[in-house]
């Protein structure tokens, strides 16, 4: 009667079929993502079945996975960690999809051969205790010298943008990258860096312009030039000059009453208005309409007023100038005012915009970016967001360590030695961990079409020489001297995707029952 323990249409899996089911998933997840590693890593396009049928092309690891409905249970684990990885250091996606994948590719070799998972987990643990201490020692620090750092910086940039879209212009925009995070000084606030996507042109036409830009339009008879202006941010109703029809029931005896209410409504918005003017500012911002009476109001006064400004425009815009988003007007005391220069009207290809410059927070300025197509400009944000995220990260902690599979190699190695020193079963896990980091290169060699095995064991050999900086070298298709290449990762992303993916491999491991509900059904509920 054991069978009646659950509901008619829960599923419960035992044992082997549930560690089956759970590595699988998690290995055709790591799979997916797999080929767009590397350089030389393909874009995935991902369409909506809902309205509108939108179309994504990207190669970001964390927007694939996000967009995919998955039923597996333990594929979900690997989406979670990818998206936590983005939220975290913003690179480094796809190689800690792949890195759990392929310990857990290992595990399931190792349990078939009758060894536990507890065994596996605490080889697995000891092994990556014992990389990132590998990772560690290997890691320089170039924060004194700020002419060394800045390079780094560059090319950490370059070689985070070299897998993306961007690749063909890295250069260009890496040194973009590096300046607006550089302007940061040390936060890792990137609210300050907006990013502006334009239509048109060609990518090599976006740059880097101190200040903020917001995408509105200058309003009818004002001012279109303010110099040392001072702005009052708000967001509130400016719009009831007339009447509104919907919803309000006025009963009156003849048409002058109207005009009477009418009239009050006016007053009382002249009133709001000339509170707003006693602030002494010569630029107000709403986040809400401003209707043609007190736009008016605004333009005698030679205040430039703009309306329906987005909401993260304002919220930007007011950390930006300095000035608090304000609601009431009584009291202008209370009220903190925005700063900046100049304010202008620019064109950028169509459009036109209102550019503030010489804001209070010298840290802000705008990317704009313009590109071919929507989707070109969603994918170059994307990389663009990547390649600052992971450079704020650095600016913190400015250890860092060369890439291209250098780091991998560093810490096979070192966890291959452990694993000789080992007794019993856990030195098998400990080897299987070494492995798995081996495939990361791997990958990397396969997504250019080279002769993976080989280039592996070359570079195997070269990592047993002291001091070596052999990675491979996917230009020229063989191993290269990463140092001189000048290819670099930023330590915190490798360490980050190192824990991260054991972790996940540890907490799928540890499955060895899937239990899934039974919907609730109508009836129930009554």
């Amino acid at each position: 009667m054991v069978d009646r323990l659950l509901k008619d249409d829960a599923i419960e899996e035992k044992g082997e079929r549930a560690r089956m089911a759970s590595f699988i998933g998690a290995m055709a997840i790591a799979d997916l993502v797999k080929t767009t590693l590397g350089p030389k890593g393909m874009d995935k396009i991902l369409q909506s079945t809902g309205r509108g049928r939108s179309v994504t092309v990207t190669n970001d690891g964390a927007t694939i996975l996000k967009s995919l409905h998955i039923d597996n249970p333990a594929a979900k684990v690997l989406v979670d960690i990818s998206k936590v990885q983005d939220d975290e250091v913003g690179d480094g996606t796809t190689s800690v999809v792949v890195l759990a994948g392929e310990l857990l590719r290992e595990a399931e070799k190792l349990v078939n051969m009758k060894i536990h998972p507890m065994t596996i987990i605490a080889g697995f643990r000891m092994a990556a205790e014992c990389a990132r201490n590998a990772l560690l020692l290997k890691a320089m620090d170039n924060k004194e010298d700020s002419d060394k750092f800045r390079s780094d910086l560059m090319n950490i940039a370059m070689t985070t943008l070299s897998s993306k879209i961007l690749s063909q212009d890295k250069e260009y925009f890496a040194d973009l990258a590096v300046d607006a995070v550089l302007r940061l000084k040390g936060s890792t606030n990137l609210e300050a860096i907006q990013i502006l996507k334009k239509p048109g042109g060609s990518l090599k036409d976006s740059f880097l312009d101190e200040g903020f830009i917001l995408d509105k339009k200058i309003g009818l008879g004002q001012p279109k030039r303010i110099e040392n202006a001072k702005i009052l941010v708000a967001n509130t109703a400016m719009d009831t000059d007339k009447v509104k029809i919907y919803g309000a029931r006025v009963r009156v005896d003849s048409m002058a009453k109207v005009a009477e209410i009418e009239s009050a409504e006016k007053q009382k918005m002249r009133e709001k208005v000339q509170k707003i003017i006693g602030h002494g500012i010569n630029c107000f911002i709403n986040r809400q309409l401003i209707y043609n009476f007190p736009e008016e109001l605004f333009a005698d006064a030679g205040i430039l007023a703009i309306e329906h400004a987005d909401f993260e425009g304002i919220e930007r815009l007011a950390l930006v100038t300095g000035g608090d988003i304000a609601s009431t007007f009584d009291n202008p005391k209370s009220v903190k005012l925005g700063h900046c220069k100049v304010i202008e009207e620019i064109m950028i290809g169509e459009d036109r915009l209102i550019h503030f410059s010489g804001v209070q927070m010298g840290q802000a300025c705008t990317i704009v970016l313009r590109g071919a197509s929507e989707h070109v400009l969603d994918e170059a944000e994307r990389s663009l967001h990547d390649a600052l995220c992971v450079l704020s990260q650095t600016v913190n902690d400015t250890r860092v360590l060369h890439g291209g599979g250098w780091p991998e190699m560093v810490m096979a190695k070192e966890v291959d030695e452990l694993a000789r020193k080992t007794p019993g079963k856990k030195s098998h896990a400990i080897e299987a961990f070494s492995r798995a980091l081996q495939a990361i290169p791997t990958i990397i060699a396969d997504n250019a079409g080279l002769d993976s095995a080989d280039l592996i064991s070359q570079l195997r050999a070269e990592h047993h020489k002291e001091q070596s900086t052999a990675g491979i070298d996917v230009i020229s298709g063989g191993v290269g001297d990463m140092k001189e290449l000048g290819i670099s990762e930023s330590f915190k992303v490798k360490q980050a995707v190192l824990l991260s993916a054991t972790e996940a491999a540890e907490m799928i491991l540890r499955v060895d029952e899937i239990v899934t509900c039974a919907p609730r059904r109508r009836e129930d509920r009554m």
